[in-house]
């Protein structure tokens, strides 16, 4: 009986079937290991990356010194320790100071990533092996630029002269120091007893940084948690971090419900595939029952050819879902630039048993119906599994579901997402159906006999047509889906983000240094954004009502929370757009009152409307407003952007200062440090690295993505084979009976080729309409942009699908096609 089994299983696998069957559930297995063990080992090498941003393992802060004591403890249990210490000072060069963000730091620092030095000013820098000696102080460059020092200059901090011996760059936990964006420092902790800046009452930041084994951390902290004072505590990566950590969370749930959807995928061309399986194995049943065999017997086979299909999936989705997780990496490679860890068994195990749910779910319907054949079949030859589809439908339906589930573990997502691919299919069906209502009146008029031969044939099985190539439709318009938004992204961002975007901001502007400021960069040619005046105010009520008393709004979650940027202008700017309301220049009348000009999305979150009465809170003073109009802003343009605007005369009393930006080439760098020597009091601040780093990520993320759309177009191809494949027997009766007709192989072929041609080309115009909804609804609900549909998608479309799956039969059925009659016949 094995022999049997294997010489059965060796026909299936010529016949295309067990084949198609173990593609798609090597591409099951792929899918989720790959983006499983991907996500796995993304989340453990972000960890281990993401503690450079503390420069340690762990950190522990503290507002006094703690006991020597406890680092001795610490390295007796073989930690690595580190300690800084960070404050605010004044550096004194010659006749010149400026209060610098300083930090002293052990010779150990940093435990984690690297820190950042150079030998010029407004240089790149490179990785360093150690900070400052004692006796040496590291400068950034506004600072040396504003002191007016080059290195091997002395500079005084406190009773202490140091002698600047680097230029700063950047430290691993810069985003922890007390002042990130002001002039920054780093000195040697041996120095800092004789600088005598620290003194009873300083605002002074602790910080002792632990790195090594976690288990020996584990028992560390301990020991020492009965020990910690008050105002002392323990600082990790959610602390430090937890957009990162919310990210990461975010990151692996939506990886894994792209697998679920090339999981969906492969299921459907799973039951396609065990359909057709069950359809060709139906001869052979009913002579297994005539020779004695029972249906228990016949499931057993069949349950053995299945998992034998599944074995072999395993290793080979498991060998692609390796190569799934090195692409991804290779993707992201400069964004994770830690050396990924060894993967765990578990994603191969999760991928396996949801394979294996896939099978069951799937292919079984189908086996078991295949079991109840009669034996009598072998004479009457009338048995048929259409009952196993609607079967296999509701079983994976539910197995599905449940995969999505373990996966994501959200079950309204779940739900929601069953739903619309529910709605999507039938409504890709129904059009589907009317399409060939259509094509069946206008056949009649097509000029030649195989068209309307091959019309005939599709309107003849239109109901089961319309469903396959609905699901067809449906994978291909995930696949049209994926690609235009990613398309729509990559546009958005190169037309935001242009060559000549300002990547500096100069903020702390003196009203006195404007018109110099302004004559140095036009005698330089930097072209800037203008220079907008800011004054600090606090939105405290609406129409006469306190913000905190307002039911139902949360100033948190709209930002108002704070002390808010409100600035003047008699003209609308260059890059806002008016929404409603007029702007007081262009009123017919004087107003009575001072107008204000809203951002259109923070009136929303606030109910504001035109004639909204608003109170501000200015340096203790009060001032009232009333909304004239509302305007929309374009935030990714990096110019100064204001929620709040007025007319000058409703400020200009108020104390504050300017803030502007522009754009200089690397070639330009020097003449920072002439501004910054002549203007000591602004400060700048470089975004160009910022912009630098978010365009790589968003062009690795598009690389990361192309890797999902493999897999989808992979599981499209299977759909689509399995279509194919599905209905051979009914076609081969077809063909026979044409070739006794004397039909000829080239009308044979125009005839086979005609039909799927034309359902690919329906199915591919149903993905395009589909995927312009889709990229509808996510550009005007999800990412609230100005819609941009792709019309062009849907004929491109129609041309593929007509092309794939014309494809697709010229490889599966030239065989069938080039048979003689009686072969055909007999086969039938």
């Amino acid at each position: 009986m094995p022999m049997l089994m294997l010489k059965q299983w060796l026909r299936a696998w010529r016949g295309g079937e067990l084949g198609l069957l173990c593609i798609a559930l090597s591409l099951a297995v792929a899918s989720v290991s790959g983006i499983a063990g991907f996500s796995e080992r993304l989340q453990a090498t972000m960890a281990t990356q993401s503690r450079t941003f503390l420069a340690a393992d762990h950190v522990l802060t503290s507002p006094r010194p703690i006991e020597p004591q406890w680092l001795d403890n610490a390295r007796s249990e073989g930690l690595r320790t580190a300690q800084l210490v960070a404050f605010r000072t004044m550096v004194y060069a010659s006749e010149e100071m400026l209060l610098v963000s300083m930090r002293a730091a052990s010779a150990s620092y940093p435990l984690r990533g690297e820190l950042r030095a150079a030998k010029q000013m407004f240089a790149d820098g490179e990785g360093v092996e150690h900070g400052p000696l004692a006796g040496e102080v590291w400068l950034d460059s506004r600072a040396m630029a504003t002191l007016g020092i080059t290195l091997g200059q002395t500079v005084e901090v406190g009773e202490k002269a140091l002698v600047a011996t680097r230029v700063l760059v950047d430290e691993p936990d810069r985003s922890s120091a007390l002042n990130i964006y002001g002039p920054r420092g780093l000195m040697n902790l041996e120095d800092l007893g004789a600088t005598e800046v620290v003194q009873p009452g300083s605002v002074v930041d602790y910080r002792y940084l632990f790195a090594g084994d976690d288990a020996a951390f584990a028992a560390y902290r301990q020991t020492l948690s009965a020990s910690l004072l008050p105002g002392q505590k323990w600082l990790n990566i959610e602390d430090n971090q937890p957009a990162l950590a919310s990210a990461l969370a975010r990151a692996e749930e939506y990886l894994l419900l792209a697998a679920s959807l090339t999981l969906a995928l492969a299921g459907a061309a799973i039951a396609l595939a065990a359909q057709r399986y069950g359809q060709r194995n139906i001869d052979a049943v009913a002579l297994m029952k005539t020779l004695g065999a029972s249906r228990r017997y016949i499931l057993l086979h069949y349950l053995r050819q299945l998992l034998l299909v599944l074995l072999l999936a395993s290793v080979l989705g498991g060998l692609v879902g390796v190569a799934v997780q090195y692409l991804l990496f290779v993707s992201l490679s400069d964004l994770v630039s830690a050396t990924p860890p060894a993967g765990s068994l578990r994603p191969l195990w999760m991928a396996i048993v949801s394979a294996a749910l896939c099978l069951l779910c799937f292919a079984m319907p189908p086996i078991v119906r295949l079991s109840r054949v009669s034996p009598v079949h072998v004479l009457r030859r009338d048995e048929s599994l259409a009952g196993g589809v609607r079967l296999a439908t509701a079983a994976g339906a539910a197995g599905l579901g449940l995969l999505m589930y373990w996966y994501s573990g959200d079950l309204s997502l779940v739900i929601a997402l069953m739903l619309g691919c529910s709605v999507l299919l039938v409504a890709a069906a129904g059009v589907v159906l009317m399409a060939l209502t259509g094509i069946r009146r206008l056949s009649r008029r097509l000029p030649g006999s195989a068209q309307r031969l091959a019309v005939s044939s599709i309107y003849r099985r239109r109901y089961a047509n319309a469903f396959q190539t609905a699901s067809i439709a449906l994978a291909l318009m995930v696949l049209v889906s994926l690609l235009l938004l990613r398309e729509l992204l990559l546009k958005d961002w190169q037309q935001q983000v242009a060559e000549d975007t300002p990547n500096y901001f100069l903020i702390n502007i003196a009203g006195r240094d404007v018109e110099p400021l302004e004559a140095f960069l036009a005698d330089r040619r930097i072209h800037h954004a203008g220079l907008y005046p800011m004054v600090r105010g606090r939105l405290v009520e609406i129409d006469n009502m306190p913000l905190q008393d307002i039911e139902g709004l949360e100033t948190r979650n709209t930002g108002v929370d704070r002390e808010l940027n409100l600035s003047w202008s008699e003209a609308l700017p260059e890059d806002n757009q008016l929404i409603a309301g007029q702007w007081w220049s262009q009123a017919a009348e004087p107003l009575q009152t001072n107008p204000v000009s809203v951002e259109q999305e923070l009136a929303q979150r606030l109910n504001i409307t035109v004639g909204t009465a608003l109170r501000f809170n200015v340096g203790g003073r009060d001032l009232t407003a009333t909304v004239a109009s509302l305007r929309q802003l374009d935030w990714a343009s990096m110019r100064p952007n204001f929620y709040f605007l007025f007319p000058e005369d409703a400020l200009r009393s108020y104390a504050g200062s300017y803030i502007t930006s522009f754009y200089l080439d690397d070639s330009q760098r020097p003449l920072l440090v002439d501004l910054l020597g002549r203007y000591p009091t602004v400060s700048l601040i470089e975004i160009g690295a910022v912009l630098k780093q978010v365009q790589g990520v968003v062009a690795q993320l598009s690389r990361a993505l192309a890797v999902v759309l493999l897999l989808v177009l992979v599981s499209a191809l299977l759909i689509s084979a399995a279509n194919v494949m599905l209905s051979f027997q009914t076609r081969k009766q077809e063909n026979a009976l044409l070739r006794t007709l004397g039909a000829r192989n080239r009308f044979l072929f125009a005839v086979v080729i005609g039909e799927f041609a034309l359902l690919g080309a329906l199915a591919g115009a149903v993905a395009g309409l589909g995927a312009n909804f889709c990229l509808f609804f996510i550009q005007r609900w999800v990412m609230q942009s100005e819609v941009l549909l792709y019309w062009a998608a849907i004929p491109l479309a129609s041309v593929a699908g007509a092309g794939i799956l014309a494809l697709l039969v010229l490889t599966s059925s030239r065989k069938m096609l080039r048979s003689s009659a009686t072969v055909l016949l007999r086969g039938a």
